[in-house]
């Protein structure tokens, strides 16, 4: 029996087709389930709602009608709209491994899978930590989704044997399954808009390859993603985070924080959103293979990704107008109006108007939030 026929990879997989309808009895059970139907579909009884559900036959069929649409309505809420590029230099017959930036705990995904989808795609399965999973209901809901589960908060033996596991299901996924897989950059989203592919991430990969560092990259491959948000929803909680960290860096989010960044990513106003995908980076992999020291490896292929990720990402206006707030010029005034500019800065000083904390780190971590985008892209 091989090795990968050993692993365990029932308690981190997502549902399949034939499981869905006893997963749909479990959540009729769920009273906060229930309550949350009630509440994001108020116009039809949650019974009913539950009873359409079990008519369903497949998890793309559960993925199409529910999460689509609802993601679809909310975008059409809070959003003035999406854009693409670079998925026709995909072969939606292939499998890949995206990797990206990383801003919307539920959108960043989901938008993904809605485009790959309307461009003839097969969706992704999806790679969320455990952490968020606050209730079991949630978990139930997500791996209904085509997510799998990324285990955290473990000993230092724990996380080498969920890493190992983590990195064969993955491998599994897109070479048997023959499912593409979305995963972070790094782990949790990227705070201060400074996107950077963590090393860790990789060397996890790593571990289910049976062949060169370089070989077993290329074999994943990997499609460097990135994803814009003209404003993200949840930036002054991100600054807050970082305020109160400066203050006591021992600060760790609560399943309470974890919901609330949750519900105003979903909620919250987004402006623009724009994806561009990659080409997949098999062929730029190849100089690497001269470095001799396995960790200067690992972080050419971390700058690598990095390199497509800084590069792809749409700037707006207000990346500019925050760089030349924080640095107190106006060196970028040509990409932007004097419209826009204001309209940007009243969106700041409303929530400093609002906040208890330090007026200026709070108004500080917002412009470098924003600002950030442009300085990785200026210096690719």
């Amino acid at each position: 029996m091989s090795y990968i026929n050993t692993l365990d990879f029932d308690s981190i997989r997502p549902y399949e087709d034939h499981e869905i309808h006893e997963v749909f009895e479990r959540l009729k059970n769920e009273e906060s389930f229930m309550n949350l139907i009630s509440f994001l579909y108020p116009e039809i009884q949650a019974d009913k709602f539950m009873n359409q559900l079990s008519n369903m036959t497949s998890i793309k069929q559960f993925q199409e009608e529910v999460v689509s649409l609802y993601v679809k309505n909310v975008l059409k809420n809070t959003s003035t709209g999406i854009t693409s590029r670079g998925l026709e230099n995909l072969d939606p017959k292939e499998s890949y491994l995206f990797i990206s930036n990383h801003r919307d705990i539920v959108l960043d995904p989901a938008i993904l899978n809605i485009l790959l989808f309307e461009h003839g795609f097969n969706t992704t399965e999806i790679a969320i930590g455990d952490n968020l999973l606050i209730f079991p209901w949630i978990t139930d809901l997500v791996k209904l989704n085509r997510t799998f589960i990324v285990r955290r908060n473990l000993s230092a033996r724990g996380i080498m044997e969920s890493s190992r596991v983590l990195s064969h299901y993955i491998r599994h996924a897109l070479n048997d399954k023959k499912h593409s897989v979305w995963i972070a950059q790094r782990e949790g989203r990227s705070k201060d808009g400074n996107d950077r592919t963590q090393v860790s991430l990789l060397k996890m990969l790593n571990m289910s390859g049976k062949n060169s560092l370089i070989d077993n990259f290329k074999d994943l491959k990997i499609v460097p993603v990135s994803i814009s948000y003209e404003l993200d929803p949840c930036d002054y909680l991100k600054a807050e985070e970082f305020y109160n960290k400066s203050i006591n860096p021992e600060h760790a989010k609560t399943s309470d924080d974890d919901l609330k960044h949750m519900a105003k990513g979903l909620e919250g106003y987004k402006g623009r959103i724009h994806f561009a995908f990659g080409k997949p980076i098999q062929n730029e992999l190849k100089p690497i293979n001269a470095l001799t020291i396995k960790n200067e490896q690992f972080n050419a292929v971390a700058e690598l990704i990095d390199k497509h990720v800084h590069a792809n990402y749409m700037l707006w206006p207000n990346n500019y107008i925050a760089w030349d707030q924080l640095n107190n010029n106006d060196e970028y005034k040509d990409f932007y109006t004097s419209g826009e500019k204001e309209k940007f800065l009243t969106y700041i000083n409303d929530y400093l108007e609002k906040t208890e904390h330090d007026k200026e780190f709070i108004k500080n971590s917002l412009l470098e939030m924003y600002s950030n985008p442009l300085l990785n892209k200026l210096e690719k």
